[in-house]
């Protein structure tokens, strides 16, 4: 029998993800110009206010209040009448070092001997849904909102979208777990009070459905376009107005979007947040890990549906256990036992060997920070950092590195695929 199953997403200008963008902006700073560096930072976002707070071992100094007004005026926070503006809202710092006796645990004389910077489990998940091995309800509640964010700095159409927004999509599944409608599709967005509330409200759904929407599904691909029937359900801000909005509606909290961060509630999530933490902390490091192996299990055909679990105790570099399930869907003649020994001989599951082939000691976080960790395209860029302190500085670096379907050829030789 068919089943529905439904994923959430929100914007750069959600409160939350404000937060994220803010931790993240900073670890980049810290690793631009010392990549040893040890972070772990949390902000609070609220009305006119953002706190920092959290341990960072470091030999270079960052201008964190710079580097977060910086962030706040790119999301689009930059008027009087949200209530929170990068130029005028308060910035307060609570950033200290880092506990000895945790890094105590972590460096060690042997680099590739460093522990994990704390216990805990990981997971990493991989389907057939998209192209990108992601599940699908997540994947277009991204894209919906990638595409609001677009609107909203073009400037020309929906000239009343304020950066806060949160959306929702439900799939209709067939028994072989293959996506066959589009359900239903929620759409809650922050906006200018341009008119009597009726009309108003009328107006914005009027768009979603017949500018937003048109726009989002031409970006996709056939196979995934025929799922948009004339019959879905559209709920677009169905409390009524959204004038107040962002952190002056709503306090942000880094670290509170982890579900919209990896695979919209399939799969599983050890409970760790990413942002703000450098790849010491196997919360984000062997989660990245885990994604990329998952992902390449499914590339390569060993199953049409993968989770790998990868968990680790605190200062000890080998994790304690790698756990594969792939739901039935293997396409090889062995159980799921035996996939995850392979996994533990064609991967080097130890931190410090995920931070050098993952190449996790760049700055390279604050482009995940928002639409999700999973999923995202490969590719290099060059980034710019300033430092009153350092200078200028310009670096080459990869992004979303655990993306890639480079160990595809040698896992499908290990099955015999």
């Amino acid at each position: 029998m068919s089943y529905l199953f439904t994923s959430e997403s929100v914007s750069e200008g959600h409160p939350d993800k404000v937060s994220d963008q803010i931790s993240d902006a900073l670890l980049d700073e810290f690793l631009a110009f010392d990549p040893n560096s040890k972070v772990a930072i949390e902000t609070l976002v609220t009305t006119g206010q953002v706190v920092l707070a959290g341990e960072v071992k470091s030999k270079t100094y960052v201008d964190v209040q710079e580097a977060a007004r910086k962030v706040i005026n790119e999301i689009g926070y930059t008027k009087a009448a949200y209530r929170f503006d990068g130029d005028s809202c308060g910035v307060l710092t609570a950033i200290h070092e880092q506990s000895d006796d945790i890094n105590r645990g972590v460096d060690k004389t042997d680099k590739m001997d460093q522990g994990a910077g704390d216990q805990g489990m990981m997971f990493g998940y991989a389907c057939k849904d998209t192209e990108d091995y992601m599940p699908l309800p997540l994947e277009l509640s991204h894209r919906i909102l990638k595409e609001l964010a677009a609107i909203r700095r073009e400037e020309k159409v929906m000239t009343y979208l304020r950066p806060d927004s949160k959306s929702q999509v439900t799939i209709e599944y067939n028994d072989d777990n293959s996506p066959k409608r589009v359900e239903a599709i929620v759409v809650s967005t922050q906006h200018d009070e341009f008119d009597a509330d009726e009309p108003m409200l009328a107006k914005i759904k009027d768009d979603v459905i017949n500018i937003l929407m048109p726009r989002v599904i031409a970006q996709l691909p056939e196979r995934v376009q025929v799922l948009f029937g004339t019959d879905i359900k559209y709920h677009v801000n169905p409390t009524g107005k959204f004038v107040i909005g962002g952190p002056h509606g709503d306090t942000g909290l880094t670290g509170r979007k982890i579900i919209v961060d990896t695979y919209g509630g399939k799969g599983a999530h050890g409970g760790g947040a990413f942002s703000g933490k450098d790849p010491s902390k196997v919360d984000r490091s062997a989660a990245y890990a885990s994604r990329h192996i998952a992902k390449n299990l499914v590339a390569a055909g060993v199953a049409d549906e993968v989770l790998v679990q990868l968990a680790y105790a605190i200062g000890v570099a080998q994790p304690v256990g790698v756990y594969v399930n792939t739901y039935g869907t293997a396409n090889v003649k062995t159980d799921d036992g035996a996939i995850a020994r392979k996994v533990e001989e064609l991967f080097d599951l130890r931190p410090a060997a995920i931070e050098q082939r993952l190449k996790l000691r760049n700055p390279i976080y604050r482009e995940t920070a928002a639409y999700g960790h999973m999923g995202r395209t490969p590719q290099t860029v060059t980034k710019v950092f300033e430092s009153p302190y350092w200078g200028k500085i310009e670096k080459e670096v990869e992004l979303f590195t655990w993306e890639k379907l480079d160990y595809v050829i040698d896992i499908k030789q290990s099955f015999g695929i």
